[in-house]
């Protein structure tokens, strides 16, 4: 068992958004280089080594929606908005949830707009675990334009769950906007099935959202559930 999801274990938890990160860089998906801040003290040090305008988010194992708790702000522009911005991120979650053991806030440069998807893994009572993708924002909310597979998966597999959804036309770019990295986007969903077959513990993957860009892509914020 991964050293990450030993310790989430032994304290009964999901695991933090900093931990799924991590374990994600290390199977190979690209995720914004963070630094995790546990006090206002390390904001002027942050400031020397991040490029702003930046994105602060909590980290709690007992905050699951960020955004309902307050407890995100994006494009901080300087050093006096980050700390102003860590100030009321961690007055706002103490105020939602005032027993909320928090783990501190985690901080990266803004990801330039790219087209949004999503990739996620959940366990069916049937059929065991199933990766699913599709395009983000209101394509998966309101159009359910999404596909499945069973895990593990092969690139065949993962080369049709792009080309079987309706959005795939806006991923080969559609009304002159250049095409989207669509095998780098299959790289991760062949990662996602490695990582979710090597770690059974692993009982839902969120990846939402992932900006693809021409090449390559960035999985802005992830979520997992033992």
């Amino acid at each position: 068992m991964h050293q990450i999801i030993k310790k989430a274990k032994k304290e009964k938890r999901s695991l933090l958004e900093t931990e799924a990160k991590e374990l994600l860089k290390e199977y190979g998906i690209p995720v914004p280089d963070f630094k995790l801040i546990k006090s206002e003290d390390e904001i002027t040090e942050l400031a020397k080594e991040i490029n702003f305008p930046i994105v602060m988010k909590i980290v709690s194992h007992d905050i699951i929606h960020k955004t309902d708790a307050g407890g995100v702000k994006v494009g901080i522009k300087d050093e006096e908005e980050a700390t102003a911005a860590y100030q009321e991120i961690i007055s706002k979650a103490k105020k939602y949830n005032k027993n909320a053991k928090i783990s501190g806030v985690i901080v990266y440069s803004m990801v330039p707009q790219g087209t949004e998807i999503i990739i996620g893994m959940m366990k069916d009572p049937h059929f065991g675990p199933v990766i699913m993708f599709g395009l983000g924002g209101i394509f998966v909310e309101v159009l359910k334009d999404i596909s499945f597979r069973v895990l593990p998966i092969e690139e065949k597999d993962a080369r049709e769950m792009i080309t079987e959804i309706k959005g795939y036309k806006i991923l080969k770019g559609a009304r002159g906007n250049p095409p989207r990295d669509i095998q780098a986007i299959k790289k991760v969903l062949m990662k996602v099935s490695k990582l979710t077959t090597e770690n059974p513990e692993i009982n839902e993957i969120d990846l939402n959202p992932i900006f693809v860009f021409e090449k390559g892509l960035q999985v802005v914020d992830a979520r997992m559930i033992l």
